[in-house]
């Protein structure tokens, strides 16, 4: 998972360098571009999130055709989600690339084009999401892997000879290549490694009941994802009122430590597989301990890591620009970037344990203010109202962190996750004995 996670990042970073080498602007139209369309993504994570929960408890619990009865139910559920997502790019660019504040004389008419050219891969994106989360709940990553590694290839092949040519709808281009084939390789690998070959009707049928325990969880979890999202994106709409050159700093700066964070993703992605595989079985005892190791572990690699990327600050940011000015900002941000990835490493793998327990509530419900009045409001007093700039905004991402970390820690250490586990149990139970 780390190394799917890395190649997916990397081809961010080098659309981000390849943009950045027509100019500043086309670096920042790039970065909201991809902002957007990231935040279209989360309404997959709606499916993903709940169908990988739904099937590692099932298939903890012995109950195979409950997972493939969830799995062609999140193929439907996609169909309809990522037209939706499409069709919001395609027709709604401008107004929602204004809520980030994109400049209207330079970035913006950069970035609408692109953002709408996004648009047929963000719903081919649905599918490969669902699929993708369908394959890593029954264990298939090494698999997953090569799919992913085929078409970050495709993407950066395509993308470094088009967008010269083509400017920034080049990349949109590549990717639209990519996320076909990928599509094409997560269909074979279904009936080749799972034995599950869609039908037609699985395209676009959503049947209540495996969408609605599809929803316990991704609802929650999605909707965790997406209220972090907005929040981040008002961040982002508050460095673009501080001008282009910091709203380049901040996309240089997410980009050189995108790494940072991808041991902490793979270790709550893995937490998450491991888990509700455990709490479908029953075994609750296990999954505390194995959340407390990762934890752990999640900790000292991210420091060690975050440490690293400071250090190479300079150089790292000097990879995208050569004006000074950015680089010295950007190696300032980097530092408060540290403590940024230890309070976020809390926040992904325990929430994901919890998830994966099903106690999905809880992270939306306890996060939500947090992320509302410290993230995005604190972006904005500290960085546009205190005048603290780009550096405020950063301190406002630490200290959401932090709080949202420690309040899920204390929610798995005091097992309040402990009933929902249990009754996930004997809900599975229940339904395996009539047959």
């Amino acid at each position: 998972m780390f190394v799917e996670l890395l190649l997916g990042i990397g081809i961010g970073v080098v659309g981000t360098a390849l943009a950045a080498r027509t100019s500043d602007h086309a670096g920042a139209a790039f970065a909201v571009a991809n902002y957007v369309s990231g935040s279209l993504f989360l309404l997959f994570r709606l499916v993903a999130v709940g169908v990988s929960v739904v099937i590692t408890q099932s298939l903890g619990a012995g109950r195979r055709d409950r997972a493939d009865s969830a799995a062609r139910a999140a193929l439907g559920a996609s169909s309809w989600l990522g037209g939706f997502s499409a069709l919001m790019a395609l027709l709604f660019a401008k107004p929602l690339l204004r809520l980030l504040n994109a400049p209207e004389d330079s970035v913006l008419p950069l970035a609408a084009p692109l953002l709408m050219s996004l648009a047929p891969a963000l719903a081919l994106d649905a599918w490969n999401a669902s699929m993708n989360s369908v394959m890593r709940a029954h264990l298939r990553t090494r698999e997953t892997l090569v799919v992913i590694l085929a078409m970050q290839v495709i993407t950066l092949g395509l993308a470094v000879p088009l967008m010269p040519l083509l400017g920034l709808p080049g990349y949109a281009l590549a990717l639209f290549a990519s996320r076909s084939s990928g599509l094409v390789m997560h269909l074979m690998l279904w009936r080749s490694r799972l034995g599950l070959r869609p039908k037609r009707q699985d395209w676009w049928r959503v049947p209540r009941a495996e969408l609605a325990a599809i929803m316990h969880i991704g609802l929650p979890g999605a909707g965790e994802i997406l209220c972090y999202r907005l929040s981040f994106m008002a961040s982002v709409a508050a460095a673009g009122t501080l001008g282009a050159q910091a709203l380049a700093t901040q996309t240089y700066v997410i980009q050189a430590t995108s790494g940072t964070m991808l041991f902490a993703l793979a270790n709550g992605f893995a937490v998450e597989i491991i888990v509700g595989h455990m709490v479908g079985a029953g075994h609750l005892r296990d999954a505390h301990r194995l959340v407390r190791r990762a934890l752990g572990i999640g900790l000292v690699i991210s420091f060690v890591v975050a440490s690293c990327v400071a250090l190479a600050g300079p150089w790292l940011v000097g990879f995208f620009t050569k004006d000074p000015d950015i680089i010295a900002l950007g190696r300032r941000i980097i530092w408060i970037g540290v403590l940024h990835e230890l309070g976020r490493t809390f926040n992904i793998v325990v929430i994901n344990g919890l998830r994966a327990s099903g106690d999905a509530r809880f992270p939306m419900m306890a996060g939500a203010g947090s992320m509302l009045v410290v993230l995005a409001g604190g972006s904005w007093l500290l960085g546009v109202g205190l005048g603290l700039g780009l550096e405020g905004v950063w301190i406002a991402y630490v200290c959401d962190e932090w709080l949202r970390g420690l309040i899920m820690w204390r929610r798995w250490q005091t097992l309040g996750w402990t009933p929902s586990a249990r009754a996930t149990h004997r809900r599975l139970r229940r339904v395996a004995q009539p047959s």
